[in-house]
């Protein structure tokens, strides 16, 4: 009999530590088949699951046709649409051949009303044609380090060669937030076009309704995709992007998502713009020694045990030879954490130093 209450101890402990271990993980849990949770000023990643597992992405693919056209586009161009952008498949702002409306207000309908046929219209405008503006989407791809994703059309129908992964999306996401044109598109609940019919256009994306601080992005959905979501929201001056691929409880997820993140993480600042680092020996210049400063800003989310596990590290040379123009680039200032690399930047000079003639370098040897 004592044996069998020992038995029962032990299998009530571990259920509760199985119940324990399920309690934690369903704050960051969801039901899509890739997932990934970012901060959008540090591209710190917070949380993911299979995020490099290539998928079809829907009309989540309009971020980067937005941030191509804004690239390479002036919003008050007006577009005159050509026959191949009138009645493209599925979602539209119903354009007309003939008609002529701006590049804002085509942007407008992609992303609010994710209008294929506008992605189609921007594309032919954009590039010399079509196929010229996915090449341009590729390539912006590539160069963002989005390397496991391929687009064959601008506005995400299904197509077995188009696909892209929750951690691709997530940098190409994070790098259209940096366009504050971009930002201001994404986060608008109701745009009014400047045309004669169907010129209002209602966002999809309920994140903006839903979720206190949301701010962004875009909704996708085909039979093949199922519904994918890239959703932004900001709060205490940190954004983060919540991303999940084929996921029926695709909001929710997301603002579960997002709830981790604000909820267990808060923005810390590392290195200030201008910081003052140390002096640095000059060597024949007017100034004995000189200030460097830190280069960039960096802000990073980081949870409470993790603050004392942050580690700075120089990569300065002893002395440096006049002529110093301010900014120059006299080193470099990186951040680990837990031994991990997580920053890297530049140190640079703060201000001018000449250097001394022959006269003067001759009189400082002679004193030396």
């Amino acid at each position: 009999m004592k044996k069998k209450k020992i038995a029962i101890t032990i299998i009530y402990i571990l259920i509760s530590l199985i119940s324990s271990s399920n309690a934690n993980a369903i704050e960051v849990s969801t039901s899509a088949e890739s997932a990934i949770l970012m901060d959008a000023g540090s591209g710190r990643i917070l949380y993911s699951y299979d995020a490099h597992k290539k998928l079809p992405m829907a009309s989540t693919t309009k971020i980067m046709t937005a941030l191509v056209a804004l690239d390479k586009g002036n919003l008050d161009d007006i577009v005159k649409i050509k026959k191949e952008s009138v009645g493209v498949e599925g979602s539209s702002i119903y354009l007309y051949e003939g008609e002529e409306i701006s590049l804002r207000d085509l942007l407008y309908g992609l992303m609010l009303r994710s209008g294929n046929d506008s992605a189609v219209a921007i594309a032919s405008y954009i590039g010399e044609s079509e196929k010229d503006f996915i090449s341009l989407m590729n390539n912006k791809a590539k160069k963002i380090g989005a390397n496991d994703t391929n687009f064959v059309n601008p506005n995400g129908l299904e197509n077995v060669n188009h696909y892209t992964t929750a951690y691709d999306l997530a940098l190409i996401t994070r790098e259209a937030l940096k366009n504050e044109e971009f930002k201001k598109i994404v986060s608008t609940k109701l745009w009014t076009a400047n045309r004669e019919k169907n010129n209002y256009f209602a966002n999809k994306n309920k994140t903006l309704w839903q979720y206190n601080g949301g701010d962004g992005v875009k909704t996708g959905y085909t039979i093949r995709a199922g519904r994918c979501l890239v959703s932004s929201a900001t709060r205490n001056q940190m954004q983060l992007i919540a991303i999940v691929l084929n996921d029926s409880n695709w909001f929710n997820d997301c603002y579960n998502l997002l709830n981790y993140g604000f909820d267990n993480y808060i923005p810390c600042l590392i290195l200030d713009e201008g910081q003052f680092i140390r002096n640095i020996k000059v060597v024949n210049g007017k100034k004995e020694f000189l200030p460097v400063i830190n280069k960039n800003t960096f802000i990073i989310p980081l949870r409470e045990d993790e603050k004392d596990k942050i580690k700075v590290n120089l990569g300065l040379p002893e002395q440096v030879a006049a002529p110093i123009s301010k900014g120059d680039d006299l080193g470099e200032i990186s951040v680990h954490l837990n031994g991990e690399l997580i920053y890297n930047g530049k140190l640079i000079a703060k201000e001018d130093i000449v250097s001394i003639n022959l006269i003067e370098k001759l009189l400082k040897g002679l004193k030396n």
